[in-house]
């Protein structure tokens, strides 16, 4: 149980004991403060009868206890401990016995001030010695200090042990309340980002037939908060830091995906990581010059790892064209200009006069998903640069125009079941027959001007295909996308890229299916989707196994898996709003909506949305018709 408000953690068991084993503890930006909190009433340790999440960042723990002696089986005493990611936990003991109670309590604390990756890796050192501090307990060692105050003040702090005690006296009926709190020495409090005012993100909520979609949907946005990390630089600056409790920090790619899923949310979050990225990216002369750096990322047994900043290049004059189509200010649009220029100039150099764009770069394979990457990049970054009077428009759609005719002869892989993409080729020009997920971000092809998406690099039929393999048992488990086919050499429903189920795939899928027209498959997606989401406590995980949905099963955690994580949280608002098929055109003054016609989750409500800087919401109704309730003045509606 992970409570989340960067850059603080608390991750707890179901039991609500801190012990230190494994990743138990409270954490501030990576390092862990407090590893051991036990409570004991009486002696005893609560009997744990409930833990739950309550919010993002907070949870609740219930235990029971029977002090009262020849009292019967029912329990007397209800120990309530609710814990949040600010390094605050409040202990509450409610009393049922008909008499008053003197109660003994003591805290059994230690730290380690550990970093996380140590903690990961099993090499974390021994718990430190404390020493009495205030009202509490402090810890120290060459890496920093960390401190507990309690209120009310303890009766006895002993060192030694780490033991904070206090005896209460409780009368009938009655209730005492004890919060701890923990802190890095030289910080102040955590302050979450995504509980301020100024929380770049709208508050969207839904309502509807389905009693799952409201909570998804309000569990993404609360996650979403919780994962915003600001530019320590630039604090008006935010981004969404990539999954707790492995990925705290800021990974481009994934920053950008869950920025551009997120746009229904307002723009504000996309202008941010923009700006963000923007800071980083290599302007010194060279074959990396315009390149948005990221890590390699493993793809699985098949392939190499993938540069990550490939895609985040790609990504940046995408989020750009599409914000400015959500309603990004016109300032905005040209601040950040610059920057996508010298992406798209980057692509078209690194291309040179082949039509591939090999990654990594110079002598890797040709994948797939990059392909669809660059390509979508280049069409809507020719849209953007026509919008604001640059040149270059022109030689993108030339060069995508290209990509196309090539793509749809190197790339298919003809068989008697319809054929199906490669999933790469090699550098001496083989293609790799596997069937990956990688594959959806074909009909990933960007929102162009009046709603329009942008073509993409297959065909009509070979479009058919795909969709049609999407929605095989093969690919789809009944949870949701296969990162590779069932039948494929070496797949493993828990390999994270060569079998298991990854959200952000997933909702691609689901909205690029919709988009194509391919209803059925999409719609089979999404209630896979929402019923593992329903598993999980409506947090969906970065990913988990792909086993296949049978009677009595339940989707399987994947152990390596953020959760929450910022693409999977994101491809909730993405599901949900692929339901009315909003496609904005604030430039314009319009906004188009092409919502499922089946209707697959009956009627569905969703408010608090943005577009062109103003509320919007719009209901679908049970026959897939959909109306406007709220929009900005002025704003056009086409179908």
């Amino acid at each position: 149980m992970i409570c989340v408000a960067l850059p603080g953690l608390a991750i707890s068991t179901e039991q609500g004991q801190l012990t230190g084993h494994g990743l138990e503890g409270f954490y501030r930006a990576g390092r862990r403060i407090l590893s051991r909190c036990q409570v004991r009433v009486a002696g005893r340790e609560p009997l744990a009868v409930q833990a739950r999440m309550t919010s993002a960042d907070r949870a609740r723990f219930v235990g029971t206890l029977r002090v009262t002696p020849h009292g019967g089986p029912d329990p007397d005493i209800v120990v309530e401990r609710t814990r949040s990611a600010d390094g605050t936990e409040v202990i509450t003991l409610h009393s049922a016995a008909a008499r008053p109670l003197r109660l003994p309590v003591e805290v059994a604390l230690g730290a380690d001030l550990a970093d996380l990756g140590a903690i990961a890796s099993g090499t974390e050192g021994p718990e430190l010695a404390a020493s009495v501090h205030d009202c509490g307990l402090r810890w120290s060692c060459a890496a920093g200090a960390s401190y507990v105050t309690a209120d009310p003040p303890p009766a006895d702090a002993i060192a030694t042990a780490g033991l904070l005690r206090w005896n209460f006296d409780v009368p009938p009926g009655g209730t005492v309340r004890l919060e701890l709190r923990v802190r890095l020495d030289g910080a102040g409090p955590v302050r979450a980002v995504g509980r301020a005012a100024t929380s770049p993100l709208a508050p969207a909520a839904a309502t509807g037939d389905d009693p799952r979609v409201p909570a998804l949907l309000a569990t993404s946005v609360a996650d979403l908060q919780a994962l915003l990390v600001r530019d320590p630089a630039h604090p008006a600056d935010t981004h969404l830091a990539a999954g707790a409790p492995w990925r705290c920090g800021l990974a481009p790619a994934d920053a950008l995906a869950a920025a551009r899923m997120t746009l229904p949310l307002g723009t504000r979050l996309a202008s941010g990581t923009l700006r963000t990225l923007a800071r980083t990216q290599i302007t010194a002369p060279g074959p990396r010059c315009g390149m948005i750096p990221g890590p390699r990322r493993d793809a699985g047994a098949h392939l190499p790892p993938g540069c990550t900043g490939t895609e985040a290049t790609l990504l940046f004059p995408v989020l750009l064209a599409e914000a400015r189509r959500w309603g990004l200010p016109d300032h905005e649009t040209e601040e950040l200009l610059p920057t996508a220029e010298r992406c798209l100039t980057w692509l078209r150099t690194t291309v040179g006069e082949g039509p591939y764009l090999s990654d990594p770069q110079p002598s890797g394979p040709v994948r797939c998903e990059t392909q669809a990457h660059a390509h979508r990049a280049a069409l809507l970054g020719a849209d953007l640069l026509d919008a604001c009077g640059r040149p270059g428009g022109g030689g993108l759609r030339e060069w995508a125009r290209k990509l196309r005719a090539t793509f749809r002869r190197d790339f298919w892989i003809d068989g008697p079941g319809g054929g199906r993409p490669a999933a790469a080729r090699t550098p001496d020009g083989r293609p790799l027959p596997h069937l990956c997920a990688t594959a959806v971000h074909l009909l990933d092809t960007g929102l162009l001007g009046g709603g329009a998406h942008a073509p993409g690099l297959l065909d009509r039929v070979q479009t058919e295909q795909l969709a049609r393999l999407l929605g095989s048992p093969v690919m789809d488990s009944g949870w949701g996308l296969r990162g590779l086919g069932a039948k494929e050499v070496g797949y493993n429903p828990f390999g994270h890229r060569s079998g298991a189920v990854r959200v952000h795939e997933t909702a691609v899928a689901v909205a690029g299916l919709a988009a194509a027209g391919y209803e059925k498959e999409s719609a089979a997606l999404l209630r896979g989707v929402l019923t593992a989401a329903e598993a999980f406590g409506h947090r969906l995980p970065e990913m988990y196994a792909g086993e296949q949905r049978g009677d009595g099963r339940a989707p399987l955690p994947h152990p390596a898996a953020c959760r929450p994580a910022a693409t999977s949280a994101a491809a909730g608002v993405l599901v949900l709003t692929t339901l009315a098929g909003v496609r904005p055109d604030a430039p314009a003054g319009k906004v188009t909506l092409r919502p499922l016609r089946g209707a697959p989750l009956g009627e569905i409500g969703l408010t608090g949305l943005r577009v062109a800087e103003a509320p919007f919401s719009v209901r679908v109704g049970r026959l897939g018709l959909a109306m406007v309730e709220e929009a900005a003045d002025g704003l056009q509606l086409g179908v």
